[in-house]
């Protein structure tokens, strides 16, 4: 049997498994792809700019038509496994009226990637960033990681990457702040769940890609952000992960979300004074 079969443990399954948790989950994503449509329309944006050979190794760039804007670097969740930017350039629009640069991340997806490989795409892209960054119009020096649910993991497993040893001439500094909108940090749980058949994760790789056991390789800012109406594995992934990081001397911050569920979390990334959107740009220029 292979190491990555585990049995479904049913109070784990509904715990995370947040479309049967949000059964009007449909709605709330075709809003997100409308409102993204309409977005790219209206502004000049660069899309499907490649970041590497892979073919979802492609960013979305929204330029906030000033120099060196600060740099809002969004990755999306799905559960790597599903999802795509598209439904996403939303989280740029009134970032870029607030005067800073947005790309929204596409990334390679399970099971045709392993989870290691996603990690490895995204610090591609974040690298391919850095590099790039100052010819779009974008400050590489302040640059912030923001993700939702897997996109949340993601964030964290930047601000636990050795740069130095990813790309050698990027700083080890390269992500200066941290948003991780309902986050994972723990990755075992999900090995009892029916997630686990597209990600195949056995004990050693969950723990690996796990940032609760990673050590930090910068101070922070990280805010860790739940929305008051997900369950409660959602808030004790970020309870845990956020004891863990603080104790390695990372600045966490915990921001939990009245009245917000699972997706309607980014409602506050998206709306003109999003407590989210708020967060961002605060810590973009603090």
């Amino acid at each position: 049997m292979p190491t990555h079969s585990a049995e479904i443990d049913e109070t784990l399954e509904r715990q995370y498994n947040n479309r049967a948790a949000v059964p009007e989950h449909p709605e709330i994503f075709a809003g997100w792809e409308a409102r993204s449509k309409r977005f790219r329309r209206s502004c000049a944006c660069r899309l499907d700019l490649a970041y590497g050979p892979g073919i979802r190794e492609t960013l979305d760039f929204f330029p906030a038509g000033v120099r060196r804007a600060p740099l809002h670097v969004f990755i999306h969740g799905g559960y790597w496994q599903a999802m795509d930017k598209r439904f996403f350039s939303c989280v740029a629009e009134h970032l870029v009226q607030s005067g800073v640069a947005v790309a929204v991340l596409n990334y390679p997806l399970c099971p045709d990637a392993a989870l290691h490989e996603i990690v490895a795409s995204v610090r591609r892209a974040c690298g391919w960033l850095w590099k790039h960054g100052s010819d779009l119009g974008a400050d590489r020096e302040r640059l912030q990681a923001c993700g939702h649910s897997a996109g949340g993991h993601l964030t964290a497993m930047l601000m636990a990457t050795d740069w130095p040893s990813v790309a050698p001439d990027v700083p080890h500094d390269l992500v200066k702040s941290g948003i991780a909108i309902s986050g994972l940090f723990e990755l075992e749980p999900l090995r009892h769940t029916s997630i686990n058949r597209a990600l195949r994760l056995g004990p050693e790789s969950a723990r690996a890609n796990s940032p609760r056991y990673l050590a930090p390789t910068v101070p922070g800012p990280l805010v860790l952000a739940v929305g008051a109406l997900e369950s409660d594995e959602y808030h004790r992934q970020s309870q845990e992960f956020a004891g863990a990081w603080r104790a390695q001397g990372v600045d966490v911050r915990a921001l939990e979300l009245p009245a917000r569920n699972h997706f309607t979390v980014l409602d506050e990334l998206c709306a003109p004074r999003g407590a989210l959107l708020e967060t961002a740009t605060h810590l973009l220029r603090g």
